[in-house]
């Protein structure tokens, strides 16, 4: 089999399977484990696969930069948005993550509400301008513009004064496996910081990210209190998520 088909036949059982046994497909095939593991390597270079022990996971199309992603399943991210929108509470104080679903958030909450929102993101605080009586509060620090959010060591401490309510947390990759990642390890620990802050947290994550994964990890999906998503209940992948699922109508 030439390398060109072997590559193939590797996107084929990311997209079918959603994940690369290299020992498994080797012996299926008749081939070396190395010659499986070296298109691998060569998939992942390219942002076609996410490479884990023994294997690949499907890459997430969310690693793409911001503006980019603004164009990738826009009413998926929109009906995420609506659901996880309706968990914020009046009165209540919550943190929102930043990313283009999180700005999706902001635009689905009630012009009326009543809250306190925390964000490292400058472009959910500046969202929130028309909402007159959401308090905003937001963090500093340095700037990762992949998702336009504050990180970093001030970002981090300022983190460490927080209570609230209730964390929107955004993620690129929701894996069964490999659980919540990002493609940042520095957005990986804010992420973290902040889900240590909160009551609960509630991930958003539109279809895309579903059976997808990056390099870095953010949290279990034990440790969170549902995701929220646009995927189908029939998902397997779904199904097999270690965490109560709220489905987006």
């Amino acid at each position: 089999m030439l390398a060109a088909q072997r590559r193939d036949l590797l996107l084929e059982r990311l997209r079918t399977d959603g994940r690369i046994v290299a020992k498994d497909l080797a012996a299926e095939l008749g081939m070396s484990e190395d010659s499986i593991r070296r298109d691998l390597r060569d998939l992942a270079a390219a942002g076609l696969c996410q490479r884990v022990y023994g294997g690949a996971l499907p890459a997430s199309p969310a690693t793409a930069d911001y503006a980019a992603r603004r164009d990738v399943q826009v009413s998926g991210k929109q009906r995420v948005a609506a659901a996880a929108a309706a968990l914020v509470g009046p009165g209540s104080t919550v943190i929102i993550d930043g990313g283009t679903t999180a700005l999706a958030v902001v635009h689905a909450l009630p012009p009326d509400l009543r809250a306190t929102v925390v964000t490292h993101s400058p472009t959910v605080a500046s969202a929130l301008a028309d909402h007159r009586d959401v308090e905003v509060y937001l963090i500093g620090g340095r700037l990762f513009k992949h998702s336009m959010v504050a990180c970093g060591a001030a970002a981090m401490e300022a983190a460490r004064g927080l209570n609230a309510d209730l964390f929107l947390l955004g993620v690129t990759g929701v894996h069964p496996e490999a659980g919540l990642t990002t493609g940042d390890a520095d957005e990986a620990a804010m992420k973290r910081a902040l889900a240590r802050r909160a009551a609960d947290t509630y991930v958003l994550a539109s279809s895309e990210k579903i059976g997808a994964a990056s390099r870095f990890a953010v949290l279990p999906l034990a440790e969170v209190a549902g995701v929220v998503t646009d995927a189908s209940a029939d998902d397997p992948t779904v199904r097999a998520l270690d965490a109560p699922v709220l489905h987006a109508p």
